[in-house]
């Protein structure tokens, strides 16, 4: 089983925080807090229909992505995480392209879905460079649930895109 103490030291790093500045995807501007927990990453690693998909370079932990199927022919991609140090180098988009196989290879999924805060238009444009479209489909993020983060404002929400598979 992959090491979920680095993948949660990842995440974090990627998402949270003056370590995750270093980098251009981080919400740190938008959340405080955790984005996630370990509990919350274990629970999600024994489950079948979910799955963490880790790269590693010379041993160490360089990105994550989480994949899972959702009902009938859809998955979900979340929590694209590369180290800050290591943004800009093409690893966002093979994490995304191995999901994206795993999805259709182990789920038989033919769309991929996932949600990015709405307040994040540059990756919302990253996403839409690689294929995926807005649905115009919102969702309301959990505002006061501090296992996502601690909002800095109160108007966030998740857009929903979502890309054909095959």
């Amino acid at each position: 089983m992959a090491d979920i103490a680095g993948i949660h030291a990842l995440i974090e790093s990627a998402y949270r925080g003056d370590t995750a500045r270093r980098g251009w995807t981080h919400e740190a501007d938008l959340l405080g807090g955790q984005r996630t927990d370990i509990s919350a990453l274990s629970a999600a690693l024994s489950e079948p229909d979910k799955q963490t998909l880790v790269l590693e370079i010379d041993g160490a932990i360089v990105a994550t992505v989480h994949v899972e199927t959702k009902n009938g022919d859809t998955a979900y991609l979340g929590q694209l995480a590369v180290s800050p140090t290591q943004q800009a180098h093409g690893l966002g988009q093979l994490m995304i392209a191995a999901a994206e196989a795993f999805a259709v290879d182990r789920f038989g999924a033919r769309i991929m879905e996932m949600t990015v805060i709405t307040q994040r238009p540059e990756l919302i444009a990253y996403y839409i460079r690689r294929g995926y479209a807005a649905t115009g489909e919102t969702r309301p993020f959990p505002l006061d649930d501090p296992r996502f983060g601690i909002p800095v404002t109160r108007d966030l929400s998740f857009t929903v895109l979502a890309k054909t598979l095959r």
